[in-house]
């Protein structure tokens, strides 16, 4: 009996052994909560200096557009970019085999027109030299009928009336000839004068005809480098696609944007700055830029000229309005090419004695900014007044070691009701 009662106590105390076993192995998989990193506000010395990436550019520019022109539009030779020219050179240059087939067809209408010019000229003169003739022939004819009609007193009565009658005749021919006469001259004046514009619209063609021959190449209207564009008519295209630039052979449509010859005498650095820094800065200003793509010494350069209003280019609820700000360089840079991306640094003023967080305390809620201040366990939304800021430092209106978190405990909550929902939690 002994013996069976110890063989019991072993089983009890082995169940007892895996009992508290499997408890501890559920104790360990269960998550561990998450410790919130915090820190304290401290008191120091801000500098208010302003770190923001630009991009190189030039403000003046040159447009060369393919030409107004009615026909075909063939690229034959074209500048690449990057290319440094002077004024007038030639950037674009197009075929003009078919702009000069019009001018040889203007300047055959032109030949064809002055030589029918001529031809009825001098017809005209012809038929007025004859119609001179006919009128003196017929003004001849009624004076010798008055003279017949003058003797109708010594003749019968029957030859006085033939008199008469001749004489109506010869009056009726010199009146018809006169109106016949009149009528040539103004049809031909009328025909000579159709012939003119004939040749007149010759003439414009021909002009026309060279000046397209003439436009056909596209000449640098300033010194600068130039800048091929995209052919936005390379074929379909959708969102996001990057078009080729125009190459020679492209058929191209009057009116297009083909290049720009930039300017590199007036270089300047586009930049754009939060609403937070704009305050920070002032036209004026000395400012470092700094090349990405050639490393070196920085570029002195000032502040030019500051946006008055903000632009919301983001999208989101949380959208962050920034400042286009435009930074000049002190002297001419001979390597400095547009496109290029820099960073750009403004020495601002070092403010003493303040009070002041990590930039990554700072979050937004409800249109709010906040910072999530600690009360024993838990962390409250306090709304942050913040005077100024830097690049990795906000100067608050809160107490000396007030502490406050570094991440947001309300994500953080969320994230861990998350995981708690996921499969497991979906079986139990």
């Amino acid at each position: 009996m002994r013996a069976k009662a110890m063989k019991w106590i072993s089983i009890a105390a082995a169940l007892v052994l895996a009992g508290l076993g499997i408890a501890f192995a559920i104790q360990q998989l269960r998550p561990a909560p998450r410790v919130i990193p915090t820190t304290r506000v401290q008191k120091g010395t801000l500098e208010l200096d302003v770190d923001t990436p630009g991009e190189l550019r030039t403000p003046h520019s040159a447009m060369l557009v393919a030409p107004s022109v009615n026909g075909t539009l063939q690229i034959v030779h074209l500048m690449a970019t990057g290319t440094q020219v002077k004024v007038g050179d030639v950037v674009v240059e197009f075929d003009p085999s078919e702009q000069e087939y019009n001018l040889e067809q203007s300047r055959s209408q032109l030949a064809e027109a002055e030589q029918q010019i001529a031809k009825a000229k001098a017809d005209a003169a012809v038929k007025t030299a004859e119609d001179k003739v006919a009128l003196l022939k017929a003004r001849f004819d009624v004076r010798r009928a008055e003279l017949e009609v003058s003797r109708n007193e010594l003749v019968s009565e029957i030859d006085a009336r033939k008199n008469v009658l001749n004489l109506e005749e010869a009056r009726r021919r010199l009146a018809q000839l006169e109106q016949d006469v009149n009528s040539r001259a103004a049809s031909n004046t009328a025909s000579i004068a159709l012939l003119e514009e004939k040749r007149q619209t010759a003439l414009l063609g021909m002009k026309q005809a060279q000046r397209n021959i003439d436009s056909m190449q596209v000449k640098s209207t300033i010194n600068g480098l130039v800048s091929i564009k995209e052919n936005m008519d390379s074929g379909m295209t959708f969102y996001g696609m990057n078009l080729p630039e125009w190459r020679e052979g492209d058929l191209v449509f009057p009116g297009r944007f083909l290049a720009e010859v930039l300017d590199l005498d007036q270089m300047e650095v586009e930049a754009k700055v939060y609403e937070s820094d704009r305050s920070n800065l002032n036209v004026g200003q000395t400012a470092e830029v700094r090349l990405d793509a050639q490393p070196g010494p920085a570029v002195q350069a000032k502040v030019k000229s500051i946006a008055g209003m903000a632009s919301r280019n983001d999208f989101g609820p949380n959208a962050i309005g920034r400042f286009e700000v435009l930074f000049a360089f002190q002297r001419r840079e001979n390597h400095l090419r547009p496109g290029i991306s820099a960073e750009v640094l403004v020495r601002g003023n070092q403010l003493k004695d303040q009070l002041y967080l990590p930039t990554q305390c700072l979050f937004e809620k409800d249109g709010r900014q906040i910072v999530y201040v600690r009360h024993g366990d838990n962390f409250e939304p306090t709304a942050a007044k913040v005077k100024f800021r830097t690049e990795n430092r906000i100067a608050v209106d809160l107490p000396e070691g007030t502490e406050v978190a570094l991440v947001n405990p309300e994500e953080l909550k969320n994230q861990e009701k998350t995981k708690a929902s996921g499969p497991m939690g979906v079986g139990q």
